[in-house]
């Protein structure tokens, strides 16, 4: 299991479309991922699940992986999260 905190960068936070972008990435990997908000863990792959958590900019989210790929998986949300969701991270 790898984990990593991370602080959402962006101003209106993990909306439809970044989580979109989210999803789309950690489809890339083959461990299983989830995203936990204080006390709350959802599945990564999931927009429902990460929309109900209400991620909003300078939120501090926790990455976590577990599977083969677990820790290219994790660094490679985190770049996602630290870049604001911008078109180059994908």
């Amino acid at each position: 299991m790898y984990v990593k905190d991370v602080v959402v960068q962006n101003q209106v936070g993990l909306h439809a479309r970044p989580a979109t972008f989210f999803i789309q990435k950690a489809n890339e990997f083959k461990s299983s991922i989830w995203i936990e908000k204080e006390d709350r863990r959802v599945n990564a792959k999931s927009l429902l699940g990460i929309l109900s958590l209400g991620i909003v900019g300078g939120t501090s989210i926790r990455i976590i992986a577990d599977g083969a790929d677990e820790q290219a998986a994790v660094e490679g949300l985190v770049d996602l999260v630290d870049s604001g969701f911008s078109e180059d991270a994908r």
